[in-house]
């Protein structure tokens, strides 16, 4: 049983953070609101659909949300002011997004100011977006104070705490990831540490101040922005060597101090491409060289055009080009066994392909949204090709078996940025199909 001041908890942002982290507070016992501004969603959600692909103990999300649902333990609402009238723990998950390498406060902004003027005392609100550091204690506590007329750390309380999970992993790593929190004073942080533990099953580690907590949540993904442009450089170096990339990273990864990640067709998603964009205002403040970050960023923005490129060099090898060419993609997801396809890699090589006058047919199981270059099977996508780009893998396809590959012509030439081919270089060979891998 979890204590009466943990029961009512209204999560802000119904999406890939917030409609998992919701459903985990709902799954333990509490009432939970989850509040979003878009009403196909909310609408949705009520009814039991949902498009995410996370999973947890045997149990998709679609129907864990439909067990919450009929339990009346969850609740989703476009209606704050009635979320907030029965709830006393207020979690935000609403994101800053980045558009044209300019962050875009405005959707936070708007959400805290909604929450502050229906704030009551002894509230709790808990910030788990990926935020610039500083914001929390220098642009959101003044709004709520301002707008709801109480003092922070005393008529109700505010801390920080980061979202550290992977797509796909969501339930699982709100339970088991360690979660770093901290608030403005100390009644904050203890508040705050109990609610994370409702959900949190492993360490809730407290940091000395919000500032550290919000800093190392960019740095995480920051990291792992530079990580991937460097394995792409040496992907590029193996590829000349005549060696597997894939293997080298493999046999690096032996050392226990290495942890190589694998190249792909792009850095997508919410999360790692944004995270430069985070710390480069604050950098510019406190007149801090990022240059490395800068370039490591600027090389990632740039692989789909890269691998573009790469395609079309091994089309001119067989004697054609891109303009006119029939080009079979297979995965349009920001990266594997999503159906979230924001910042996608594939969408903006694609998007590239037909600039340049390629035909494109794209098949991705997962992925929802309605494009006019998608197509209803995996057929659609092989069969009568010029060349073909693995792009994300789906459960739906990620062994291509025989079956699949006798649907490919002779000549085809494939790109495979996901490695889904290993094993079966010799097959293709035998078809008279050209691969190269990334």
């Amino acid at each position: 049983m979890i204590k009466d001041s943990l029961k009512n908890v209204a999560v802000f942002g119904q999406g890939f953070v917030g409609l998992p982290l919701a459903l985990s507070f709902a799954m333990r016992g509490s009432n939970v609101y989850g509040v979003d501004v878009v009403k196909v969603l909310v609408e949705e959600i009520n009814e039991g659909i949902t498009h995410h692909t996370e999973q947890f103990e045997g149990k998709t999300i679609t129907q864990i949300l439909k067990e919450q649902l009929k339990e009346k333990r969850y609740k989703a609402t476009t209606n704050a002011k009635e979320a907030l009238e029965v709830c006393n723990n207020i979690v935000v998950t609403v994101g800053i997004p980045i558009r044209d390498s300019k962050y875009d406060f405005s959707d936070l902004e708007e959400c805290v100011v909604t929450i502050a003027k229906n704030l009551k005392k002894g509230d709790l609100v808990l910030i788990r977006s990926t935020v610039i550091p500083g914001t929390t204690e220098e642009k959101l506590l003044p709004i709520l104070e301002r707008e709801s007329g109480l003092k922070a750390g005393e008529d109700f309380y505010l801390a920080y705490s980061s979202e550290r999970i992977a797509e796909g992993k969501a339930f699982d790593e709100f339970a088991y990831m360690p979660t770093i929190v901290a608030g403005i004073n100390e009644e904050s942080t203890k508040r705050a540490k109990e609610l994370l533990e409702v959900v949190c099953k492993t360490d809730v580690i407290v940091a000395s101040n919000i500032k550290v907590v919000e800093t190392s949540k960019v740095f995480e993904n920051v990291q792992r922005d530079v990580n991937i442009a460097m394995v792409q450089e040496f992907a590029r170096f193996t590829e000349s060597l005549g060696i597997d990339i894939y293997e080298v990273i493999k046999i690096a990864n032996t050392h226990k101090r290495v942890n190589l990640l694998i190249p792909g067709p792009g850095v997508g998603g919410y999360c790692i491409p944004n995270a430069y964009h985070y710390l480069a205002p604050k950098a510019e403040e406190l007149n801090v060289d990022l240059s490395l970050l800068k370039l490591a960023r600027e090389k990632n923005r740039n692989l789909p055009n890269v691998m573009v490129n790469m395609l079309e060099s091994m089309l001119l090898k067989e004697n054609k080009t891109l303009e006119n060419a029939k080009i079979g993609i297979l995965g349009i997801a920001m990266k594997d066994y999503s159906n979230d396809d924001r910042i996608s890699p594939p969408i903006e090589i694609i998007n590239i392909l037909k600039k340049r006058g390629a035909i494109v047919s794209a098949y991705d199981s997962a992925v929802p949204t309605a494009y006019d270059f998608k197509v209803d099977n995996i057929e659609q996508a092989l069969k009568g090709k010029d060349a073909i780009m693995i792009l994300a893998k789906q459960e739906s396809y990620d062994d291509l078996n025989e079956k699949y590959i006798g649907m490919i012509e002779k000549g085809t030439v494939i790109l495979d940025t996901r490695n889904i081919f290993e094993g079966k270089e010799d097959k293709l060979k035998e078809y008279g199909i050209k691969l190269m891998k990334i």
